[in-house]
This record gives structure tokens, sequence and C-alpha cells, in this order.
């Protein structure tokens, strides 16, 4: 079994900072790309930024220049640095793993957090 817990979400002002973890346990045997995903209230689930096992990253527009993905690989954990926020980033972030469990190594899938809130006031 394999849990994502995230962590770091809250209520910030238009401006301000927040800093999100994700720490994937559990039976995994290897996890290839960790990213952060979000969904505001009446709209689509969208990636935010995404980072694979060779530490190449990938962001959306709308992010780019205020957002920072990071990994510890050792610590099966999967940061995202978010300054400059604004209203628009406001919406449940949600953290997904690539991986591999130890009973089937060799197949790989997506396993999602429970998300954390991020609520950004102007």
């Amino acid at each position: 079994q394999v849990q994502l817990v995230e962590s770091g979400g809250g209520l910030v002002q238009a401006g301000g900072s927040l800093r999100l973890s994700c720490a994937a346990s559990g039976s995994i045997f290897d996890i290839d790309a960790m990213g952060w995903y979000r969904q505001a209230p009446g709209k689509q689930r969208e990636l935010v930024a995404d980072i694979t096992g060779g530490d190449s990253t990938n962001y959306a527009d709308s992010v780019k220049g205020r957002f920072t993905i990071s990994r510890d690989s050792a610590e099966n954990t999967v940061y995202l640095q978010m300054n400059s926020l604004k209203p628009e980033d406001t919406a449940v972030y949600y953290c997904k793993a690539f991986l591999s469990i130890v009973s089937d190594y060799s197949v790989y899938g997506d396993y999602w957090g429970q998300g954390t809130q991020v609520t950004v006031s102007s």
C-alpha cells in the first residue's frame, strides 16, 4: 500500500509565499516522476509542475518564474515553493507520483495524495 501525504497549505495574502511538501511512503520500489496539480472550484484539475527522476522540471505557464518544484529522492518527498502568490492560485493542490510497488516492481502507475487547500486573499 502506498500513501502520499501533502502538507503546507493554508491562507496567505496576495504576494506572499507558501511551501508545500508531499511525502510518499509504503511498499514503494521506485518513484519516477512526481508532480503537483491543482483544482479550483468549478474547474478541471490542471498540472502545476512536475519533476522527473533525472530532475528535469516542467511548469504551467501561469506559474513560471513564481513556483519552484524540487525533490528529495532519498526521502521520497517533493516540494513546491510558491512565491508571489495571486488570488487565482487559490485551489486544492494535489501531489502525484508515478511509481512502482515492491510486489509488482515492473509496473508503474499514478498515485495521488488527498490534497491540501491553498487560499490567497486579495
